[in-house]
């Protein structure tokens, strides 16, 4: 049975850093794209951040080009969001997902996490 769990979400002051964690298990995902997605209650979810695990190669969204760094960890099927200089927009319950071909889109991830909640004070 694949998992994903994510932690490391919290509250931080404007400005501050946070990493996310995603522990996955149940499957072999080093053939796979990684996923961060964020949802704000009442809207739709939206992309963050993708690895594709095998290459390295990320994604970004615009919004968070250049704060935000995705990587893989050194432990089997981890991977990190490194958030820097964070902003009240940022606030937002964060999910992993995995999929096993390219691009952004949400239907296209099969595997989900239960989410982790970040919450950005001006």
């Amino acid at each position: 049975q694949v998992q994903l769990v994510e932690s490391g979400g919290g509250l931080v002051q404007a400005g501050g850093s946070l990493r996310l964690s995603c522990a996955a298990s149940g499957r072999t995902f080093s053939r796979y794209f990684m996923g961060w997605f964020r949802q704000v209650p009442g809207k739709e979810r939206e992309f963050v951040a993708a690895i594709n695990w095998s290459a390295g190669s990320t994604y970004y969204a615009d919004s968070v080009k250049g704060r935000f760094t995705i990587s893989r960890g050194n432990a089997v099927n981890t991977v990190y969001l490194q958030m820097n200089n964070l902003k009240p927009e940022d606030t937002a319950d964060y999910y992993c997902a995995a999929q096993p071909n390219g691009g952004y889109e949400v239907p296209l991830y099969d595997y989900w996490g239960q989410g982790t909640q970040v919450t950005v004070s001006s």
